[in-house]
């Protein structure tokens, strides 16, 4: 059941088991610190960021309370956003009672161009995650700068033709809202448009999210995926592009396009599980990992900047993943994994709404985590040139594609009758391709007699292993898995 008049998505359920973030959090009565001060902090970090909803009388576990029970005090929380909030924000109190229980939801919308402080002391905050966060003067002459950027996606599109809206799409994201109205009025509501004297006017945010060819609009509002034959981009005769792809749509229908496109597009790889000795097949790079890096490009890109599109460029042992503008306020590459300023907050809103994002920068964390659980390095932020670029490195990819099949299955077969030294012999040359029995001696800590009997074990006995060398004696001698 739907329980507030300003928001469709707030139902019972909604306050209870919602995951507190950007957009959303609770204050109980037994919070510490719930002083009408503390709620107008919280109040102004949204201001700052992204608006969203702070439900006062509901606990950390969901509980509902009755403010009621504050008495005389309770006029202290109406009025709060007027007594220490400066200048005047866009705060809507809405008093809602559940069960008996009389609860405050206050529906914050966020500011483009001001910047909100305490009225008594000039403190400024910014809600981060699901935390506020004061800000020094740095920060706050960064949070000013990006202020101006944001304005790109408010403007409205004059020469829009509302026949190009993708109407199937509007649907899903009305049942998502269980709005039951008409979609034009649900995107007035969401400030992806306006209306004035009874005419409709949709704003760029509107126009990227749900338009069917938003470039007729805003040029390179697309994403480009570009396939390289080997580690670098070649041009003139040695031009190594294999495949160019270009997808050219609304926000949502290019992260489903390029989702299917991708899971076909990339390879498996085996990982050695040393445990059972088994070579599990898995993607060449995680999934949560390149479609976070596309989700957060569509998301956080400088729409502003005309004439450069998203890139995806795909080399043997890495991904690429660039869009226009550098990092937006007080992000940079050291803290990107923890710091989260949304430079399209409209965009940022309605792909969470939709189900596309995973707000702030849970989605950053989820990147690294995904690499790092696939073994694979670390992933890397670089800004460069006014663009911020996210390379995924596979580092063991170009080999273990080569190995055949069956010398895959007779390592599965006998690794339980290998020992700790064949094991990490066979570990070693997995994950670096090649070794020399010198490399192997400082690997395993065994002498050189003992790692070569093994070595001619795996070559003669078991054919999985060959020696790069025809020199008889040759203490520099490569080994590595047979090709054929």
């Amino acid at each position: 059941m739907i329980i507030s008049e300003f928001n469709t998505q707030i139902t019972l359920k909604f306050l209870q088991t919602k995951r507190e973030n950007q957009y959303f959090e609770r204050k109980g009565l037994g919070d510490k610190d719930i002083k009408p001060t503390k709620i107008a902090n919280e109040l102004i970090g949204m201001l700052n960021a992204d608006g969203g909803i702070l439900a006062f009388g509901v606990s950390d576990g969901g509980g509902i309370q009755n403010l009621n029970q504050l008495g005389e005090k309770l006029s202290d929380y109406r009025n709060l956003f007027v007594d220490f909030i400066e200048p005047n924000g866009n705060v809507k109190l809405e008093e809602v009672v559940v069960d008996g229980n009389l609860i405050f939801l206050y529906h914050v919308d966020q500011d483009i161009e001001r910047i909100f402080k305490r009225k008594d002391n000039e403190e400024i905050y910014l809600r981060v995650d699901d935390k506020n966060r004061k800000l020094d003067r740095s920060a706050v002459k960064a949070l000013e700068y990006d202020k101006q950027i944001r304005k790109y996606e408010d403007e409205l599109e004059p020469e829009f033709d509302f026949e190009d809206l993708d109407t199937n799409l509007l649907n899903r994201y009305k049942q998502k809202l269980n709005y039951d109205g008409d979609v034009l009025d649900l995107l007035v509501k969401r400030h992806l448009a306006v209306k004035k004297e009874g005419q409709y006017k949709i704003k760029k945010a509107g126009v990227l999210l749900f338009a069917k060819d938003p470039e007729k609009y805003i040029t390179s509002a697309s994403l480009r995926y570009i396939r390289y034959e080997g580690l670098e981009a070649k041009v003139g005769t040695e031009h190594n592009v294999v495949k160019d792809e270009r997808f050219e749509n609304n926000i949502p229908w290019i992260i489903g396009k390029v989702k299917d496109f991708l899971k076909t597009t990339l390879k498996d790889y085996y990982f050695l599980d040393l445990g059972t000795g088994r070579f599990n097949k898995v993607p060449e790079y995680p999934e949560e990992a390149w479609l976070e890096g596309i989700v957060n490009a569509l998301c956080h890109r400088s729409y502003n900047i005309q004439g450069n599109a998203i890139y995806i460029k795909h080399f043997d042992d890495r991904l690429e993943i660039s869009n226009s503008g550098p990092l937006p306020a007080q992000v940079n590459v050291e803290n990107i994994r923890t710091e989260r300023y949304s430079r399209n907050p409209r965009i940022a809103r309605t792909l969470e709404d939709m189900g596309f994002v995973r707000q702030l920068n849970e989605g950053v964390s989820r990147i690294y985590q995904s690499m790092e659980k696939s073994m694979l390095s670390i992933p890397e932020y670089i800004e460069r040139n006014g663009n911020v670029y996210l390379t995924l490195r596979n580092k063991i990819s170009n080999h273990t594609k080569t190995i055949p099949d069956d010398i895959l299955k007779s390592i599965q077969n006998n690794w339980p009758s290998y020992n700790d030294t064949q094991r990490k012999i066979l570990e070693h040359l997995f994950y670096y391709n090649q070794a020399t029995v010198n490399e192997l001696e400082e690997v395993s800590g065994i002498n050189e007699k003992t790692i070569r009997l093994y070595l001619n074990q795996f070559i003669d006995n078991e054919k999985i292993l060959e020696r790069l060398s025809n020199k008889v004696r040759d203490k520099n001698a490569k080994y590595a898995f047979r090709k054929n």
